[in-house]
């Protein structure tokens, strides 16, 4: 029997998506690859019992793809969505001694992205990898995603990796799930998320703020370029570019404060009532939230590359250009400066007298930053680092393409909370079915896998502020 290939393109105008879809059926077996216009994709294969049920099964998958605005294509006639790779350089370090790493894990390429809490490490890098690792250093599971992995954010429960396919993706459930689709003419930078609320930084300096449905709410154009910056908490959104760093109102209705930086800014850090920029001029400054005046600033040796404080601002640690790492008191004074040993630090998280590092050679690293140990580093006195392996059994997650990925159930288990797809105003809304809930809220839920009269089970449902739910935990679809 004849190979056939299906190839779809989610290309009509402002779709906000730059995506492709192609399904090929061969005898028995049926592939799909998904994925970004211009990039490989990912591939994933199944078999079924004979080769009609092959066909069918791919024409359903095509059907689901064409019903969402997919439409039939010519692979390589459109071009690839723009996106700029953050250029860095990595000098050697100044510093006379070493700090004391206690284990580094080398992920296989260059690593922005990183998240640290109480149960776990995350690490994502320039190849689409995100691996969880043990506050110990042992590598827990690993996710494949489409394309190279510009942040990791937090949101309470939830982790989100945004990618340089456009597609920010929930990692919080047992297979990642694309939860927004970023318009293909915004060159990501940074993002952040609170409370279901995706906050964009993009290379034209731009803000584009983007609600639980994955909707466009409202955008501003700053007075710089590169915005390597975004934070949010309830009172604002803090906005980090070349030309310092401005807060906006976090409805959009105008624009708080503006604070010119030493220089550009090009990582920043949040706490209860400060915002920390780096900037490209040797520094890291502490803004006020409520005024944006400049509280204090931290003096490094080089371009400041990433930047992260201990609990309430006690100690401020800055990660520059030339491969070094500093610690300073919440005054400006400098306590420390040492050698990473893995190249320069593009984004570090502290927790429990620890700092993690993520670096140019795509190492996460884990530092002692105890004073004893600190005060021994100094002294030439540090541990030997213990070098991590990633286990050839890890299990590997990739993104759930459609709802035939998803598993599937036929009773509820005890517990679990049945939600439905439902038409609303000519839009394809999630709504809770199981008592005790309030029925008119929406759920926020991934789109890929949405279909019309479609049940799943969840394990959780979260209340947010805005007046929606979201879910938490795995998915499951009733059938």
């Amino acid at each position: 029997m004849a190979r056939e290939t299906t190839y779809l393109e989610l290309s009509q105008e402002g779709a906000g998506a730059h995506k492709f879809y192609e399904v090929t059926v061969d005898g028995t077996a049926v592939s799909v690859r998904y994925g970004r216009i211009g990039a490989a994709g990912q591939l994933q294969s199944s078999s079924f019992p004979t080769a009609e049920k092959a066909r069918a099964a791919a024409a359903k998958k095509i059907g689901e793809k064409v019903r969402k605005g997919y439409a039939p294509a010519v692979q390589g006639q459109r071009a690839a969505r723009p996106v700029t790779r953050r250029q860095v350089s990595s000098a050697p370090s100044t510093a006379r001694a070493t700090a004391p790493v206690l284990w580094r894990f080398r992920t296989g390429a260059s690593a922005f992205g990183i998240h640290v809490d109480e149960d776990r490490c995350w690490v994502g890098n320039q190849a689409g990898d995100v691996y969880t690792l043990s506050h110990g250093g042992e590598v827990l599971a690993r996710y494949a995603l489409p394309d190279g992995v510009k942040c990791l954010v937090a949101d309470e429960f939830w982790i989100y990796a945004g990618c340089d396919d456009g597609t920010v993706y929930d990692l919080s459930s047992k297979l990642p799930f694309g939860a927004y689709d970023i318009a293909e003419d915004v060159d990501i930078f940074w993002l952040d998320i609170r409370e279901g609320v995706l906050n964009v930084a993009d290379a034209n300096g731009g803000l584009t703020v983007i609600d639980h449905e994955d909707e466009f709410q409202w955008s501003r154009r700053s007075a710089g370029t590169n915005a390597w910056m975004v934070r949010a908490d309830a009172d604002a959104v803090y906005h980090g570019h070349t030309q310092g760093v401005t807060a906006y109102a976090p409805d959009g209705s105008g624009e708080l404060w503006h604070t010119r930086t030493d220089g550009s800014v090009l990582f920043g850090w949040q706490e209860a009532d400060a915002v920390y920029a780096g900037t490209g001029r040797h520094s890291v400054q502490r803004l006020a939230k409520h005024t944006g005046a400049v509280e204090a600033t931290y003096r490094c040796d080089a371009a400041v590359y990433s930047c992260a404080t201990s609990p309430d601002g006690r100690h401020v640690f800055a990660g520059d250009s030339s491969s070094s790492v500093y610690c300073f008191d919440a005054d400006g004074r400098r306590l420390w400066k040492l050698r990473t040993g893995s190249g320069s630090a593009l984004s570090m998280q502290y927790l429990d007298e620890r700092l993690y590092l993520v670096t140019t050679d795509g190492s996460l690293v884990c530092v002692d930053a105890s004073e004893a140990a600190i005060t021994a580093a100094q002294q030439g006195s540090v541990p030997k680092a213990v070098d991590v392996k990633s286990a050839a059994a890890l299990p590997v997650y990739t993104p759930a393409a459609s709802a035939a990925s998803v598993a599937t159930v036929t009773v509820a288990p005890a517990g679990g909370i049945v939600v439905e797809c439902v038409q609303r105003s000519g839009r394809l809304r999630v709504q809770v079915v199981s008592d005790g809930f309030e029925p008119s809220w929406n759920v926020q839920f991934p789109r890929g896998i949405r279909e019309p009269g479609a049940r799943y089970v969840v394990e959780g449902l979260h209340a947010a502020s805005g007046g929606f739910y979201r879910v938490r935990g795995e998915i499951r679809r009733l059938v």
